[in-house]
C-alpha cells in the first residue's frame, strides 16, 4: 500500500531542570519482606553480598539496589506463609473482606507516591501509572466484595438418603511471579483474589521493577497478619525457579513471557502443583470496509501505544480490508505522529515513554530493523531515538508479507504492523494463524458480522469497535500460547480455590 513517507523527526521531551520523581525517602526498604518485616538476605553478617541495580529507563541512572534472592530466601518466605495459612484461611469472608478494603484505602491514600515510584522505575507516562494505581485499588475493592458472594451447586440429595454439600476452600500457599511492564497492577491482579480466597503467598517481582511491590508490602504491613504476604526479590532463574518447584507451594501463578511460562510449568510438574499462566499476546485488529476508520485509528493511538506498547493486549497487528487500507493508514499515521514521547518528569502530556531496559530496547529495535531488511516500510517512526534513555520512535510498519516475523512474534514495544486482506474468511484465518491467543478486536458497523467474527477468533477477549478496555468484573486471560487461568472477575477467585464434596448419609 502507498502512503506518505516517514519524514517527521521524533523528539524526546526531556525534563532537564525538573526535580526527580522520587527522593530517597520515597523508596521502600531494600530487603526481602518476610513474616511481616523487611529482612536482610542470607549472606553472612546480615548484609547483602549480591545486589541488583534498579535503573530508571528514562535516564539510565541507578535509583536503588535490591538483594539478589536465593533459594534459601524463598524457603524462608514459604515457611512464613505456611505458618500463616491456617489462621488466615479460617477467617470468615467478612473479616478477610474488611482487610482487603483496608488495603484498598491505604493504597488510595498513597496514590501520588505510588504513581511517582512506578514511573521512576519503569519510565511509564504519569497517566499510565495513575491508571495502574486506580485499577489496583479497584481490584482490591472488587475482590473484597466478590469473596462474600460466592456461589456453588446447591446442597441436596443427589443419591437417595445422601446429602451432598459443596465446599470451596483455599489452596494453601500460592507462589506469584510478576512482570516488569505492570509491576503494581499485575501484583494486584494476583494478590487480591489469592488473599480473598483465603490463601497466603510469596511473590517475586521482576528484578527490573520491584519498587512498587516492596512499597506495597511496606504500606500494608500493619494490615495483614505476619506471613500472609511475603516478597522476595531476585532473578527468575534462581528465586523464581525455587518458588515454582517448592514442594510446599500449592500453586504457582505467573504473568510474563512465553519462555518464562514454559520454565515455570516445567518446574511445577514434579510436585503436580496447579499452574496459572498469563503470557504474551499478538492481538489482531480486524478492520472491515464499513468500519469508522477515523475512530479506529484514534482508538489505536491509545490501544497500540499504551504503556509504550509494552502491553500483552496491545492492538499491535492490524488486518485491514484492502479497499480501505490506504485511507486507514493515513488516519493511523496522523494519530501516531501526534504522540508525545518523553521522560515522565517532563509533564502530563507525555504518552509514550522508554523501553524498560537496554536489553528490551535492543530487542524491539532488532525486530524493526529485521522487518525493514525483509522489505517492510516504516510509514512513520522505525528508528531508535538518541539517549539518554531507551526510547524508540512510535512506529507503523506497512508492506509486510504474510507470515513476516513482525506480524507473528510479540514485539512488545511501540510498533504496530499493518497487513491487508480481501475477504472475511481470510481475515479470520490469518488472525488465528499465530501461536498466541490473548485478545483481538473487530471493527465493523455490521452487527451480524461482529457477532460471527468475534465467535470465530481464537482469543480470550474480543472487543468490538474498541480495544484494550478492561474491568474488574470481567475475566482476562488467553488461549493457546497465551496461557491458561483467568485474572480479574469471579473466575480468578475460582482459580485460587478448590472445591470439596462432602456427602452425608442421613438414612434412618
Amino acid at each position: 500500500m502507498s502512503t506518505a513517507a516517514a519524514s517527521t523527526t521524533v523528539t524526546v521531551r526531556r525534563a532537564t531542570d525538573a526535580p526527580p520523581l522520587i527522593s530517597a525517602a520515597d523508596l521502600p526498604p531494600a530487603g526481602h519482606f518476610v513474616d511481616g518485616a523487611f529482612l536482610d538476605g542470607t549472606s553472612p553478617g546480615g548484609s547483602h553480598e549480591r545486589v541488583i541495580d534498579v535503573v530508571d529507563p528514562s535516564t539510565e541512572s541507578v535509583i536503588a539496589r535490591i538483594p539478589e534472592g536465593t533459594a534459601e530466601d524463598i524457603d524462608r518466605a514459604v515457611a512464613a506463609a505456611a505458618r500463616a495459612k491456617g489462621p488466615w484461611a479460617r477467617l470468615v469472608p467478612k473479616d478477610r473482606s474488611e482487610v482487603l478494603h483496608a488495603i484498598a484505602d491505604r493504597l488510595a491514600e498513597h496514590t501520588d507516591l505510588l504513581v511517582r515510584l512506578e514511573s521512576a522505575n519503569t519510565g511509564k507516562p504519569l497517566a499510565v501509572s495513575r491508571d495502574d494505581v486506580a485499577m489496583t485499588v479497584d481490584t482490591f475493592r472488587f475482590m473484597a466484595g466478590a469473596m462474600r458472594a460466592a456461589t456453588s451447586m446447591a446442597a441436596g440429595d443427589y443419591v437417595e438418603d445422601h446429602l451432598s454439600v459443596i465446599l470451596r476452600e483455599p489452596l494453601g500457599i500460592v507462589g506469584v511471579i510478576t512482570p516488569w511492564n505492570y509491576p503494581l497492577l499485575m501484583a494486584a491482579w494476583k494478590l487480591a483474589p489469592i488473599l480473598a480466597a483465603g490463601n497466603t503467598l510469596v511473590i517475586k517481582p521482576s528484578e527490573q521493577t520491584p519498587l512498587t511491590t516492596l512499597k506495597f508490602a511496606e504500606l500494608v504491613a500493619d494490615l495483614l497478619p505476619p506471613g500472609v504476604v511475603n516478597v522476595v526479590t531476585g532473578y527468575g532463574a534462581v528465586a523464581g525457579a525455587r518458588l515454582a518447584e517448592h514442594p510446599d507451594v500449592d500453586m504457582i501463578a505467573l504473568t510474563g513471557s512465553v519462555p518464562s511460562g514454559r520454565a515455570v510449568a516445567r518446574a511445577a510438574a514434579d510436585t503436580l502443583k496447579r499452574v496459572h499462566l498469563e503470557l504474551g499476546g499478538k492481538a489482531p485488529v480486524l478492520i472491515f470496509p464499513d468500519a469508522d476508520l477515523a475512530a479506529a485509528a484514534s482508538a489505536l493511538r491509545e490501544a497500540g501505544f499504551w504503556n509504550s506498547g509494552q502491553e500483552c493486549g496491545a492492538a499491535c497487528r492490524v488486518l485491514v480490508h484492502a479497499s480501505v487500507a490506504e485511507q486507514f493508514v493515513d488516519h493511523l499515521v496522523g494519530e501516531v505522529r501526534a504522540l508525545v514521547v518523553g521522560d515522565p518528569r517532563s509533564g502530563e502530556e507525555v504518552e509514550v515513554g522508554p523501553m524498560v531496559s537496554k536489553a528490551h530496547f535492543d530487542r524491539v529495535t532488532g525486530f524493526v530493523e529485521r522487518a525493514k531488511n525483509d522489505g517492510a516500510r516504516a510509514a512513520t517512526g522505525g528508528e531508535a531515538l538518541d539517549g539518554p534513555g531507551y526510547f524508540v520512535a512510535p512506529t507503523v510498519l506497512i508492506d509486510l508479507p504474510e507470515g513476516a516475523e513482525a506480524t507473528r512474534q510479540e514485539i512488545f514495544g511501540p510498533v504496530v504492523t499493518v497487513e491487508t486482506f480481501t475477504d472475511e474468511d481470510e481475515a479470520v484465518r490469518r488472525a488465528n494463524d499465530v501461536p498466541l491467543g490473548l485478545s483481538a478486536s473487530v471493527w465493523t458497523e455490521n452487527a451480524r458480522r461482529s457477532h460471527d467474527v468475534a465467535a470465530r477468533l481464537d482469543s480470550g477477549t474480543v472487543w468490538v469497535n474498541s480495544h484494550l478496555v478492561l474491568a474488574a468484573e470481567v475475566p482476562w486471560g488467553g488461549f493457546k500460547g497465551s496461557g491458561y487461568g483467568r485474572d480479574l472477575s469471579i473466575y480468578a477467585l475460582q482459580d485460587y480455590s478448590r472445591t470439596k464434596h462432602v456427602m452425608h448419609h442421613h438414612g434412618r
